[in-house]
């Protein structure tokens, strides 16, 4: 994170979302403020604390992107959540904890992932010198003499010369393979399956005999098998547990989505009795708790929360006091209008307008819209979200998808080699879907 300033974490959410400036400010100020307690002296870096932020908009619009996109850039372990199937204590569903076991999962995978890196030129040549074994393998009973000896090395090297250029990737050996499968055990437990489930058949694997079976494959695969087994090898997982841990403690973020959905409305009953028990027990999770997990306990006093909700039936003030202080930074997201739309279709580096372009080209078929296209498909779009649900940029992909629909459909028969979508293809397509207000819900 040293390498980015807020300003240039701004620049680059620019590169993947529209708009939208004050929200990116201050998420990039969240995200810069974890370098700088990082930096800061030991006797106060325990004292400060994240401060987390709540994302108040309509859907599509860019709240869970800019999350994601936050993440990536932070290379932090990042999990994204729904509030909606989280219930309290006493109900069946999902309890909050697991948010913080599955931020432990993702934790542990980017370690393993960065850990296997570090190896992989080291596990290569272990897999390669196995490989060699493999196609030249040792006669039994056979004394080897010096002689012998000599020209097995000079096979084994022209082996190794024809195994690195691929001459030999279509050849098949027989490789001993581990075997991962493991019986289905269940336990249930006051404890829950869910902790107990993942926690008991793993120790039990550890107690029993590594199971080992044969494998008929061409040296491609088995390379590419060997390496795996070989980094297995090589990375210590006791370290690599234990940063992912840390990692997940100092630089994890979670987002929680549709937290307005859980926004209490004041009745004690009904199939909604649970929605102010999630928020309690939400709370200690942001405000700082210690969470048991599988590969250890994690302490959530670091951890960025991130939520997002719509509150187009509720509003932010509906939530339980303490859980809004938990949450400081709000900000609000602004519905996006035509212009945006415009923006949105041609400026980002996954822009709708360049997916469509690039799936036709793999047909061979060159794409291209003209201005009066682009600007007639935004107005649509905005039109359309003003007389029904405003779904955001979302409703680029319905009017897209419906535009393009014939044109994905014919073409590997047609062969075209090129499709010139102009302003007449579009209103020809669309004009009398957006016109009749009961058949545009039902298609756009």
């Amino acid at each position: 994170m040293e390498e980015y300033t807020p300003k240039e974490i701004v620049e680059e959410l620019n590169r993947y979302i529209i708009g939208q400036d004050e929200a990116k400010k201050s998420v990039a100020i969240a995200l810069r403020n974890r370098w700088r307690r990082r930096n800061v002296d030991e006797r106060i870096r325990d004292e400060i604390l994240p401060n987390n932020i709540i994302m108040i908009g309509p859907t599509g619009v860019g709240k869970t992107e800019v999350a994601r996109r936050l993440a990536r850039l932070a290379q932090a372990p990042f999990v994204k959540v729904e509030a909606t199937k989280f219930t309290e204590v006493g109900y069946v569903g999902r309890d909050v904890e697991s948010m913080v076991r599955d931020l432990v999962e993702i934790s542990i995978t980017m370690e393993k992932e960065r850990s296997f890196k570090e190896v992989e030129k080291k596990a290569e040549e272990n897999a390669i010198e196995r490989l060699l074994d493999l196609l030249l393998p040792v006669t039994p009973g056979v004394e080897q003499s010096d002689e012998i000896e000599e020209r097995r090395r000079r096979t084994k090297e022209k082996l190794r010369e024809k195994l690195l250029d691929g001459s030999l990737d279509a050849r098949e050996v027989r490789i001993e393979v581990e075997d991962r499968s493991r019986p289905l055990i269940e336990i249930f437990s006051n404890a829950g399956f869910e902790e107990m489930g993942v926690k008991f058949p793993e120790e039990l694997e550890n107690m029993l005999p590594k199971k080992r079976k044969g494998r008929k494959v061409t040296v491609e695969e088995a390379k590419k098998i060997l390496i795996d087994e070989e980094k297995e090898k090589l990375v210590d997982m006791d370290r690599v547990v234990t940063s992912a841990l840390k990692a997940a403690e100092e630089t994890g973020i979670i987002f929680i989505d549709e937290i307005d959905k859980i926004a209490g409305g004041g009745k004690g009953y009904g199939p909604d009795v649970s929605r102010e028990g999630v928020q309690r027990d939400i709370l200690p999770i942001v405000e700082g708790s210690s969470v048991n997990t599988k590969y250890g306990t994690v302490k959530t006093d670091h951890i960025l929360f991130i939520a997002a909700g719509a509150f187009h039936m509720s509003k932010p003030s509906d939530l339980i006091p303490e859980l809004q202080g938990r949450f400081p930074i709000r900000v609000e997201f602004k519905a996006l209008t035509a212009e945006d739309f415009e923006r949105i279709l041609l400026e980002p580096e996954n822009a709708l307008i360049k997916q469509y372009k690039a799936l036709l080209e793999a047909e061979g078929c060159a794409l291209e819209f003209t201005g009066g296209a682009i600007k007639e498909i935004a107005r649509m779009a905005f039109i359309v979200n003003q007389e029904m649900e405003n779904i955001g940029a979302r409703r680029l992909h319905t009017i897209l998808t419906t535009l393009l629909e014939d044109i994905l459909f014919e073409l590997p028969d047609k062969k075209l080699k090129k499709v010139r979508i102009t302003e007449r293809t579009v209103k020809s397509k669309l004009q009398k879907i957006v016109k009749n207000e009961d058949l545009a819900r039902y298609i756009l």
